[in-house]
């Protein structure tokens, strides 16, 4: 039973002996309440007169009554406690469909608060007190609600399923191993169930640790996002800069060249405007002689005639128009000369971005060492790993799967399957090379052919002066001066390879478009030595971020 009341307390009114309420109390001489008929039999059972409580003996059988003051406190108590009771039944909650519903309720069936293993019953909360207050039913093991309490019990022999079988890994009862599981490994259920327990603990925490990897994966999916976000407003905004620059240069070497040719126009005109200027003013004196010579052509006045002839006789004095002209203005390569203003502004700007672009991609330097392992034979490795160059004799080398035994290549130890990488190689002094990146799984043995399809993304320079990019097609590239260092920078998620000319500034070539999908290792050929003019060493060279 529940407590009655905060002043009556059932631990008050719990015989000893039977550990229920009393029923009959009585008082013994030593002070100690008990029910009349447990102390009764209790004391004929011992046959002697000693308290259960204080263990104090009584030589004489004590005249035992009812105590009147215990008995009516009693009554009290169990009416109150009756009363709580009956209220909390009508606020316990009746069982809903999927709910395990009490096995004693009768009529309305509440929902079970808990189930007994001892008994295979479930229980409401009023049916379930007994078990928390009865010192027989306290040993009985409870667990949260379950249905189908019948499957706890044997189906060959009714009995408790009590042990496990490890042999067979099953539930089996204790007269199981009497016949069918006779020669098997048996444990509690209780052992195995603390073994199993365990064995969930630790996949639980691989699955929580799994959960905390694939939080941060997720964590460092969205940082990749933000800072994607933030590269592309960045170059969204350098952009906007650079094309809104050009587009006032152009719009200004626009208004130039409208100005330069206007200003030859309006010269022009001027020009013609005086020419008219003055061949009018002739013609209108022209004219006026005309006038003049025909009136006096006219005249039957011999002597007037005589006398005027000889100022109109000749022509007034002008100017000798016949190698006078006026030719339209010259406009020939203004419009040349302006649109090479505009690719010389135009080249500026694509420096400056350039520029930048280096100073970003050399931001994700790595330091590339040399693998002697993969060296062809025939090479020379500096004891740093950051040289190598042509030798004339082949060393006598172990053979293993990772060493070219033709071309004389070497890849660098280091290697690469996500995220951006660069590195620079200096190729000053040479007149042959190629380097670049290359796929792990790429061919060692025998012929080797540089192209994106066989795992080799790469340039090379040959003959001194012969560069080309060794893509799918082969490429040649026209560059302005020899480069002394090479840049070369990846993007592995992105498929790019690019390769810089440092001390310019000047993109030599992108490998756009690839798909990678293991490991990139830096790769690197120095050529043959060539009588000497090819023995300049390749060397793996640190950023300078002087500039």
């Amino acid at each position: 039973m529940s407590a009655a009341s905060s002043l009556l307390s059932e631990d008050q009114f719990l015989c000893s002996i039977c550990l229920d309420v009393f029923t009959d109390p009585v008082t013994t001489p030593c002070g100690h309440n008990f029910c009349k008929n447990c102390i009764t039999e209790h004391w004929n059972i011992a046959n002697q007169y000693q308290c259960p409580i204080c263990a104090k003996f009584f030589h004489v059988r004590p005249d035992l009554r009812v105590n009147t003051f215990i008995s009516e406190m009693v009554a009290q108590f169990r009416q109150t406690a009756q009363q709580e009771a009956n209220s909390s039944s009508s606020e316990q909650q009746k069982s809903k469909p999927g709910e395990v519903p009490c096995d004693v309720c009768t009529g309305t069936r509440l929902k079970a608060l808990k189930s007994c293993l001892d008994c295979l019953v479930s229980y409401c909360e009023t049916h379930l007190e007994p078990h928390l207050t009865a010192s027989r039913l306290k040993r009985h093991q409870l667990i949260d609600p379950v249905e189908n309490l019948e499957g706890r019990m044997c189906m060959t022999h009714d009995k408790p399923l009590e042990l496990f079988c490890k042999t067979d890994q099953t539930c089996v009862c204790m007269l199981c191993t009497y016949s069918d599981h006779k020669t098997h490994n048996f444990v509690p259920l209780k052992e195995e169930y603390a073994e199993k327990k365990a064995e969930l603990g630790k996949t639980e925490a691989e699955i929580q640790q799994m959960i905390q990897k694939r939080r941060l994966k997720i964590q460092e999916i969205k940082q990749s996002v933000k800072l994607s976000k933030e590269d592309a407003n960045r170059e969204i905004e350098e952009g906007v800069l650079i094309f809104t620059s050009l587009k006032e240069s152009v719009a200004r070497d626009l208004n130039e060249l409208i100005k330069t040719i206007e200003e030859k126009q309006k010269t022009t005109k001027k020009l013609t405007k005086v020419f008219i200027q003055v061949l009018e003013q002739e013609i209108s004196e022209l004219m006026k002689r005309s006038t003049e010579v025909e009136q006096l052509s006219r005249s039957e006045d011999h002597l007037h005639l005589l006398q005027s002839f000889s100022p109109l006789k000749d022509v007034p004095t002008t100017i000798d128009w016949t190698e006078v002209s006026v030719h339209p203005a010259s406009y020939e390569g203004t419009v040349v000369r302006a649109v090479a203003q505009l690719e010389e502004t135009l080249s500026k700007e694509m420096k400056k971005l350039i520029e930048a672009e280096l100073k970003r991609v050399q931001q994700y330097e790595v330091d590339v060492t040399l693998d002697p392992d993969t060296a062809n034979p025939s090479l020379i490795l500096s004891d740093d790993g950051k040289q190598v160059n042509h030798g004339d004799v082949k060393k006598n080398l172990p053979e293993n799967p990772e060493r070219f035994s033709t071309g004389l290549c070497v890849l660098g130890k280091q290697s690469f399957s996500s995220g951006r990488f660069y590195f620079e190689v200096q190729v000053k002094g040479k007149t042959a090379w190629d380097f670049g990146v290359t796929r792990e799984s790429i061919n060692r043995k025998g012929l080797i052919i540089l192209s994106p399809e066989d795992g080799f993304w790469t340039i090379w320079l040959r003959n001194g002066n012969e560069y080309e990019a060794l893509d799918a097609h082969v490429v040649s590239l026209c560059l302005k001066s020899p480069p002394q260092k090479v840049g070369v920078f990846v993007d592995y998620e992105e498929g790019l390879v690019s390769f810089y000319d440092v001390d310019s500034a000047a993109l030599i070539y992108s490998f756009t478009g690839c798909f990678f999908t293991e490991k990139l290792y830096p790769y690197f050929n120095p050529g043959l030595d060539d009588d000497g003019k090819n023995s300049a060493p390749l060397i793996i060279s640190r950023v300078s971020h002087s500039k």
